[in-house]
């Protein structure tokens, strides 16, 4: 079993964090968003490897693999022009045979991701009900759970299951020529070739695939999401308020995550901060902000804020998006 790994697009929409690192790498609620997804397969015994189809500054990828999973069979593709979602994956051809999963890095979620091994079954694309399906992709099933199509952004609300961005296909060469087909016949859109329009070609041609209900979803694709997403993971484990309490002379107010290697003094942290390794914060307020590893906050109050790695903040009061290694200096 193998999982597929695609994260070779600019993330544009995390701008400034994107110019200097890649956006599975931007943090939340204590460590980047790569680390949890990747925490979502822990639980799997059957991996053999992850294969990641990286771009722009993909060698921080690897970096970050070798350090923090080094346990884990990595392989890495490059991507240099951005063609799209299918001919990302369709990259990495040569390393995909047998059953794998394919996972998107823009959202995490909560959901079964077990597959039994001695019997591979149908594909299976994970969703998530919701109330406007207009903004989503979807699947579109019949009476018996078989999915019929996948539809981009649908007028018909009652074909609510959205994608979620996680899949798993127990013949991935059958995804391959999928791809093969469908850039031999020019299916894109705005210049890219699209996963759904794959496998619409894998549904006729037969292809049995179900859908899994997730119990939850968080978006990590855009600086309001990001933030909703780390309130929601501090508020369901993700915190370490208990150890934050017993540091002197500043005030926690839970849920938090305070890294021990950050020093924190005469300042109120929290609720839903996330403060990164190595940081200095003296004299401050930080509520319902990221704060990324190595940065200095002095004399300042900040909300609902991403500050990045090395910024050095002087007297702010207010929200701010701050990208690494920024100085702001109002004092």
């Amino acid at each position: 079993m193998k999982i597929v790994i695609p994260m070779a697009g600019l993330g544009t929409r995390l701008r400034p964090h994107t110019w200097s690192k890649p956006k599975p790498l931007v943090s939340v609620a204590g460590r980047p968003v790569l680390g949890h997804v990747l925490d979502m397969f822990e639980s799997l015994t059957a991996i053999d490897e992850v294969v990641f189809i990286v771009g722009y500054l993909g060698e921080q990828i690897k970096s970050f693999m070798d350090k923090r999973y080094p346990e884990l069979t990595a392989s890495y593709v490059v991507q240099d022009e951005m063609k799209g979602q299918s001919h990302a994956i369709w990259l990495a051809r040569e390393r995909l045979e047998g059953p794998i999963y394919l996972a998107f890095v823009d959202t995490i979620i909560e959901a079964d991701l077990s597959i039994p091994l001695e019997n591979a079954g149908p594909a299976i694309a994970w969703v998530k009900e919701v109330d406007d399906p207009r903004r989503f992709g979807v699947a579109d099933v019949d009476k018996n759970g078989r999915v019929l199509r996948l539809i981009e952004k649908p007028e018909d609300p009652s074909i609510n299951l959205a994608l979620a961005g996680f899949y798993y296909f127990p013949q991935a060469k059958d995804l391959v020529t999928a791809f093969e087909e469908q850039m031999a016949s020019g299916t894109r859109l705005g210049g890219e070739y699209y996963l759904a329009d794959a496998i619409n070609l894998m549904l006729e041609d037969g292809l049995d695939l179900r859908t899994r209900q997730v119990d939850v979803w968080m978006d990590c694709g855009k600086p309001d999401a990001l933030l909703e997403t780390n309130r929601y993971l501090l508020e369901h484990g993700r915190d370490n308020s208990s150890d934050a309490l017993l540091r002197q002379g500043s005030i926690f107010l839970p849920p938090v995550f305070v890294h021990p290697e950050a020093e924190i003094a005469e300042s109120v942290i929290g609720p839903y901060a996330s403060i990164g390794p190595n940081c200095v914060i003296r004299r401050s307020v930080i509520k319902d902000t990221i704060v990324e590893q190595d940065a200095f906050i002095q004399e300042s109050v900040l909300h609902a804020s991403l500050v990045g790695i090395g910024v050095r903040l002087f007297g702010l009061h207010g929200f701010v998006n701050v990208g690494d290694h920024s100085e702001v200096d109002l004092s």
